[in-house]
């Protein structure tokens, strides 16, 4: 199956979750906002959410379609593909476990994101920056280290359990794997002095993130015109002023 992915064409955002997770399979994909050509690009995509036909309409990009299925949320589109590009365990009760992880990963996306838009999200950042500046010390100083905290006592535990390769789940990569790559990723652009201080606690997931980057497909992505660089009109951006 072709598999047609809809996010905004100019930012990494929600979707590269998703783009990590076809990538990493080598999965045919079209990346549909980012078509050129009369009728395609975001108009395309833009289509897709004012189809009045469509019986479940997603609410916002990402969204993926699969033949005549269309499916919208980060962690709903990586459940529905994990099984099917071989990234998430075949055991129900450690699918829901893959999926219960992932649905965390979405609470610390929000919180990245509130550090820069705080107070709303239709307002530019330099109309919110003293919201910004305490909401970035309170992600700075406890919920970052408490998430990542948690995510490396999971993967310990995995070792623990026999995961000697060193994932979140299991023996083999996942799609938590990938989105954990671009937490580590996204947080050492965001916010560098944090991951500094924190990174010698959470080893790891340091070694994950090196792990995941290494992997053909992984690699061959990030070096890539289609990995886009991070930037200050994604989730993660760099403010000096808010690690000050």
């Amino acid at each position: 199956m072709r598999y047609e992915l809809f996010y905004w064409p100019s930012i990494q955002g929600r979707g590269e979750f998703v783009r990590l997770a076809l990538e990493a399979a080598d999965a045919d994909y079209v990346d549909v906002a980012r078509e050129r050509g009369r009728g395609l690009g975001v108009a395309a995509m833009l289509r897709v959410m004012e189809d009045s036909a469509l019986e479940r309409p997603p609410f916002a990009p990402p969204f993926l379609r699969a033949g005549k299925q269309v499916i919208a949320q980060t962690a709903n589109i990586l459940q529905f593909l994990g099984p099917r590009l071989g990234l998430a365990p075949k055991a129900e009760a450690t699918r829901l476990w893959a999926h219960q992880l992932q649905l965390t990963v979405e609470d610390f996306i929000v919180d990245v994101h509130d550090t820069h838009h705080p107070v709303a999200m239709n307002l530019y950042y330099a109309d919110q920056k003293p919201e910004s500046k305490r909401r970035a010390r309170f992600f700075t100083e406890d919920r970052a280290p408490e998430l990542l905290g948690y995510f490396e006592k999971v993967l310990q535990r995995n070792l623990s359990l026999g995961g000697r390769r060193g994932y979140m789940i299991g023996r083999s990569l996942s799609y938590v794997d990938l989105s954990m790559f671009q937490i580590v990723a996204g947080l050492r652009y965001a916010v560098p002095n944090m991951m500094s201080r924190l990174e010698a606690e959470i080893p790891g997931l340091v070694a994950l993130h090196e792990r995941v980057m290494l992997r053909p497909n992984v690699a061959a992505y990030l070096a890539s015109e289609r990995r886009l660089p991070f930037s200050e009109d994604g989730i993660f951006r760099h403010y000096p002023e808010l690690e000050a």
